[in-house]
């Protein structure tokens, strides 16, 4: 090890002047905390959820690449849910779940671009908490945007999305703010290419131009450290780092308690790692199980769909340090001995049977089982709960933990090892898919899944004219996670029986929009 001489040392005294100062800076921050803490009878809650993020591929849960280091370092004080299901396979329907409590077929926004219904809308967690609590929201993704313009005033600072971008060519909040959903679904419907063609010519090639020369430029600013480009979706451009930074800097100054919700976009598509992590699986002699094409799969070869999750597993790795730096942060804040912090997922993402992400009629696991990792306040050791859990449940647990009473409308349940809930073996979670379905009627096109123990029932409705009652599929989770194997033969017992439940489970929903 290098002496320090005497001349060194005479060039650091300058410094320690202001050493001190950031010494004695952080330590006021600590004190503080703890002041604010002792004073209140609440604790502050921190939602952390990292969007389109599959616990399929997440090591914990027994994936084969170390994609997720610092998740498992987190968990080794905390609460993991091995069985925990999004309702629905894409971010409207499912983050609505998790907001309201409540199944898609109740909250009624199981579109794209869907918003939660009329009689929902003040049936969420930020209106629930009691009036004590400061509330933020902050989301990379303008579909949760939409859904926390819904709230109103709900929200004491709704951070806007672009406030932690690089570039935002949305306008749609600028001159629509009190109409926001409509104004960002006309939006994109005039000027981008989408399920449908843009509808007007002229201003949509003007957006093009105009987004391709901002996309150049940011990506020749930061090509060294984003080989295949920035995070960006929706004409966003961010950097992950920004974001993280702001969170661990904003949360030790708000006023407590608190509850947090800040929804990152990454690992969604694309896939863009930073360059650290940029190849970092492509040697690694991983390959995953080749299965059947869907009959709802696309076009996608398996080298095509391999290549893919390797960059999102990159990516991952990616979100999982940036989580760690987090989570380093916010230890040494001391933050976390009056926080309960929720490490979630809106819904997963998908590479087999020919589909390729999470715009798919399918529900297999990889798109709707989701991690969900909750650190209690000054938690020292790990727990883990093996029941079904369902995104459902995260309201009436912050209700229990908050003291509130639980509505008798809603579905969740409190988690298991939250307040001393026990593991309810019983349960029967669900989720569904119904984007071609109209909003205010009999679910009629619809995907369904039931899931009781380690059975798991599939029901297809509706997809195809010739055959308006669809199929079924059905796997045994334990020995098949994978779920290769169809077991559903309506002839047989257990087949017959969980078809029953499902199939009157369905009736219940749909009987409000029957006539």
């Amino acid at each position: 090890m290098p002496k320090l001489t005497r001349r060194d040392f005479l060039k650091t005294l300058p410094a320690v002047p202001f050493f001190k100062l950031a010494w004695d800076g952080m330590e006021t921050a600590v004190s503080n905390i703890q002041a604010q803490a002792q004073n209140s009878d609440q604790p502050n809650i921190l939602f952390i959820v990292f969007d389109t993020l599959s616990a399929r591929h997440v090591t914990l849960h027994g994936y084969e690449r170390d994609t997720t280091p610092h998740f498992a370092r987190f968990a080794e004080k905390a609460t993991v849910y091995h069985n925990h299901r999004s309702t629905a396979n894409f971010t409207s329907s499912a983050t609505s779940s998790m907001f309201t409590g409540t199944y898609p077929w109740t909250h009624r926004a199981f579109h794209l671009h869907g918003t939660i219904g009329n009689g929902m809308i003040d049936r969420n967690f930020f209106s629930m908490l009691p009036n004590e609590y400061h509330k933020v929201a902050y989301t990379h993704n303008l579909l949760v945007a939409s859904l926390l313009h819904q709230f109103g005033g709900e929200v004491d600072n709704f951070v806007q999305t672009r406030d932690l971008c690089l570039a935002d060519e949305q306008f749609a909040d600028r001159f629509f703010n009190r109409d926001y959903s409509v104004a960002f679904w006309g939006e994109e419907t005039a000027l981008r290419t989408g399920a449908t063609s843009p509808g007007t010519l002229y201003l949509s090639l003007f957006d093009r131009l105009n987004r391709f020369s901002t996309k150049n430029e940011i990506e020749t600013r930061f090509t060294e450290e984003y080989p295949l480009g920035v995070p960006s979706l929706h004409n966003l451009f961010f950097l992950l780092e920004d974001a993280i930074d702001w969170i661990g800097g904003e949360v030790t100054g708000l006023p407590q308690p608190f509850l947090g919700y800040f929804h990152l976009l990454p690992p969604h598509e694309p896939y863009t790692p930073r360059a650290d992590f940029f190849e970092m699986f492509k040697q690694d002699g991983f390959r995953p199980v080749e299965k059947e094409r869907h009959p709802f799969g696309d076009n996608h070869s398996q080298g095509e769909l391999n290549r893919e999750r390797r960059l999102y597993d990159e990516f991952l790795a990616f979100t999982d340090s940036e989580f760690g730096r987090l989570i380093d942060m916010l230890e040494a804040s001391g933050i976390m001995q009056n926080t309960y912090i929720v490490l979630t997922s809106d819904h997963g993402e998908l590479f087999e049977r020919g589909i390729r992400g999470h715009v798919t009629p399918t529900l297999f696991d990889p798109l709707i089982h989701v991690p969900l990792i909750i650190s209690k306040p000054g938690q020292q050791s790990r727990e883990d709960v093996f029941s079904q859990t369902s995104a459902t449940d995260l309201l009436p647990t912050l209700l229990s933990i908050t003291n509130q009473s639980i509505p008798e409308w809603v579905e969740g349940q409190v988690l298991p090892k939250i307040s001393d809930t026990p593991e309810d073996d019983a349960r029967i979670t669900y989720a569904m898919e119904a984007k071609s379905n109209p909003k205010m009627a009999p679910l009629n096109k619809v995907t369904l899944v039931q899931v009781e123990g380690n059975k798991k029932l599939i029901h297809y409705k509706g997809h195809r004219a010739n055959n308006p009652e669809g199929f079924y599929e059905l796997y045994d989770l334990e020995n098949d996670p994978e779920e290769l194997t169809n077991l559903f033969d309506e002839s047989d017992a257990v087949s017959s029986e969980l078809k029953e439940k499902l199939d009157q489970k369905l009736n219940e929903v749909n009987q409000p929009f029957m006539r």
